[in-house]
């Protein structure tokens, strides 16, 4: 009796190690095709396009540009401990880090990433109606979304942001000057998402904010700061603290994208949480909601009919207004452009 409960119980035992390994080989399985779909996905939204990968940090050899580098991508993840409010070399910008809007030190695709700087720059923007340099840029960006101050293009600081945003795309530009047949860089900055068939909600966004964003950011937008590390680790979304009304992110396009891409935490391109109205609606009311004033405002944009369909401030060289400029609904107004002589209204 007790050998037929031994041969029983073994036969049990080894019946559920041949579930158990056949329900995890079909996992497995399962889990494969998925990635392997993902995959697939990938290479058929990316074929087109050249796939970067940044390099990385520690293949930099010990030698002063070395190091310099190095000092550049601290600069972008921890701007405020060296620039910020408590800033070890000054006290220019609001406590933002780059970062905030470059991820992951400007390395992760559709996250406003660094791949195309060194093959791009100097070029030529209509924001300014000039030719920028790399320091140039670094420098509209510690105004704008730093709300802070320029710094000396002759300073070690400077250096090592241009030392930084040069190297991490240099193999790129070397490629590109080799003789690719195209600069369309897979995720080189973010999707550009449909327009909206109504005005972006501003009430809709705001209980979007509420559901994914306030966690992290808190419920009135003002980030969660850290007093021992001097930096924010949860940006400000307005207020004294953030991007002020000059920064690209002030334009809803650019920030119902980023957060489309990004945001909230876990999120990615292949893998999105909100859908294309819930970003639109949480950008517009991010937006809606007070900040600082940039102060040279009324250099920007100087031939008005290259202003972008969502710049939220007039002139206008068409006859929508403001409202409608800042909120949407945008297609009817980028129609609009092909009546427009593309000469200074």
């Amino acid at each position: 009796m007790k050998r037929r409960w031994v041969v029983m119980l073994l036969m049990a035992g080894l019946g559920i190690l041949i579930i158990f390994f056949a329900g995890r080989w079909i996992w497995f399985d399962v889990f494969r095709v998925h990635i392997l779909q993902q995959k697939h996905s990938l290479y058929q939204r990316s074929a087109p396009y050249i796939f970067w990968t940044p390099p990385d940090t520690s293949t930099l050899p010990h030698t002063a540009e070395g190091d310099l580098i190095r000092y550049g991508r601290l600069l972008i993840v921890h701007t405020a401990r060296y620039l910020g409010p408590k800033g070890k070399i000054a006290h220019i910008s609001n406590g933002m880090n780059c970062q905030n809007c470059h991820l992951a030190a400007g390395t992760l695709p559709f996250a406003n990433n660094f791949s195309l700087v060194a093959s791009t720059y100097p070029k030529y923007r209509a924001r300014n109606d000039r030719v920028e340099t790399v320091a140039f840029r670094v420098n509209a960006c510690l105004k704008r979304s730093l709300n802070g101050e320029a710094l000396d293009t002759h300073s070690r600081e400077m250096k090592a942001f241009v030392a930084y945003l040069s190297w991490i795309g240099g193999q790129l530009h070397a490629r590109i000057s080799a003789g690719s047949q195209t600069q369309k860089v897979w995720g080189s900055g973010t999707e550009k998402l449909k327009y909206l068939k109504r005005a972006a909600d501003t009430g809709a966004g705001r209980l979007v904010f509420m559901t994914y964003c306030q966690n992290c950011h808190g419920p009135r937008g003002e980030g969660l700061w850290v007093d021992s590390t001097g930096e924010y680790q949860y940006p400000p979304l307005w207020g004294k603290h953030s991007y002020n009304t000059g920064a690209g992110m002030y334009r809803i396009s650019q920030f119902a994208a980023f957060v489309k891409n990004n945001m909230p935490y876990g999120t990615s391109y292949l893998h999105p949480q909100l859908t294309d109205d819930q970003a639109w609606d949480v950008a517009a009311f991010v937006n809606s909601q007070p900040r600082q004033a940039y102060r040279d405002l009324k250099y920007d944009w100087p031939k008005i009919a290259d202003k972008p369909v969502d710049y939220p401030f007039g002139p206008y060289a068409d006859s929508f207004q403001q409202q409608q400029h800042k909120y949407g609904p945008f297609e009817e107004i980028e129609k609009s452009r092909g009546s427009i002589s593309v000469k200074q209204k």
